[in-house]
């Protein structure tokens, strides 16, 4: 009986430690699944080649919104089901299709393990499906599909040998130019594989400010993000938002940010309500938001200023660009992004708190932030 206080004293002791235990684990798992991933892509390099292979094609999916996360890339996936699987499948297969390709032209192995050589094809195979006049399930739209993937390692290969001169990204211009050419050469009147007539605005629109839905501008912001991939489900959108959360917090932000600037320029200039609500302001100033706010400029509070910049400037360039590419029969796709973000990182300035990252160390903006406060402590400790 002497004994008993000490085993109740240990078995307290035990309890009170084990909560702890509990705590520090949750962090730790989230870490696992959260970023790029960096512990999973370490364990997954000595797997059987088929692992390797689906994680690859699941973050070129994440790639396009410039997240290097397996996890992510399946709910983007998920995201997309929901809005239609038959733009899921073309998504898929055309991303399946270029990581082949570029396997097969022996492009850099860790660009391919990183997604970076699917992303492009992603949006081609989706974007495809989305302007095909034959409508969801026309089968033979998956040859040119896989056709037009495999040229997309091609443009990017050849982008990035005259973009590394300046140290830069080639974004998404490989899917631009790929799906310019594709409905440039296929046209609204191809008997085998028609595309949706695009014409420009002939009248002026009628804009009613009384019927401006409060509901449905909220619902815009989602949708705008959705849009990124061809899709318009508030539903998908959320998704989509969640994924890029689960990577990084701050581009989840600045996702929601730019999408909201983009309708509020939108608004400035009093586009037709349901080009808003659809989503097609919002898009192309998310992407751009993003991409300055931290992900290729290190975050601090002047560069999250140059990335509403940027934004804002982005769906202005968007308004007009839609209406210039109108005229030939093509959408703007995410030309203005493109154009708009290279502009912005080739902006030289002596202000040591705009910095832009290279390339190289490029991964998510908490760690970019890391490494920027770590290369600027450098600085100081031995200036020459």
């Amino acid at each position: 009986m002497e004994d008993s206080p000490s085993i109740v004293k240990v078995d307290r002791g035990e309890n009170q430690i084990s909560p702890c235990r509990g705590r520090r684990c949750l962090p730790k798992a989230l870490g696992y699944i959260t970023g790029d991933m960096k512990e999973y892509t370490n364990w997954i390099k000595d797997k059987p080649q088929v692992l390797q292979f689906i994680d690859w094609v699941l973050r070129g999916i994440s790639q396009v919104v410039f997240v290097n996360n397996p996890i992510s890339g399946i709910l983007i996936l998920v995201g997309l089901l929901i809005q239609s699987p038959w733009l899921a499948l073309n998504g898929y297969v055309a991303t399946v299709v270029s990581t082949l390709t570029a396997l097969l032209l022996s492009q850099d192995r860790s660009a391919i393990a990183a997604g970076l050589h699917g992303y492009n094809a992603t949006l081609v195979g989706i974007l495809m499906a989305v302007f095909s006049q034959k409508g969801d399930y026309f089968w033979w739209l998956l040859f040119p599909v896989s056709v037009m993937s495999m040229t997309c390692p091609l443009f990017t290969s050849a982008l990035n040998s005259i973009f590394c001169k300046w140290d830069l990204p080639v974004f998404t211009l490989p899917f631009n130019m790929v799906l310019s050419m594709y409905l440039s050469a296929t046209g609204c009147y191809s008997p085998f594989f028609p595309s949706k007539v695009i014409k420009p605005v002939s009248s002026v629109p009628n804009v009613t400010w009384p019927d401006l839905s409060g509901l449905e501008l909220l619902k815009s912001l989602p949708v705008g993000v959705g849009q990124i991939y061809g899709c318009y489900s508030p539903w998908t959108g959320g998704i989509f938002l969640c994924a890029i959360l689960l990577s990084s917090p701050l581009m989840c932000l600045h996702a929601a940010i730019g999408s909201l600037l983009g309708m509020i320029a939108a608004l400035s200039i009093s586009v037709p309500f349901e080009d808003i609500y659809f989503g097609l302001w919002g898009f192309n100033s998310s992407l751009a938001c993003i991409a300055i706010g931290g992900m290729f400029m290190a975050l601090t509070w002047q560069t999250h200023l140059l990335a509403l910049t940027c934004a804002l400037l982005t769906a202005y360039l968007g308004g007009s660009m839609a209406h210039l590419m109108a005229v030939v029969g093509l959408p703007a796709c995410t030309w203005p992004f493109c154009l708009a973000t290279l502009l912005f990182l080739l902006v030289t300035t002596q202000n040591p708190n705009i910095y832009r990252m290279p390339l190289s160390k490029v991964t998510y903006p908490e760690e970019n932030r890391i490494f920027y406060l770590q290369a600027r402590k450098r600085m100081v400790e031995s200036p020459l």
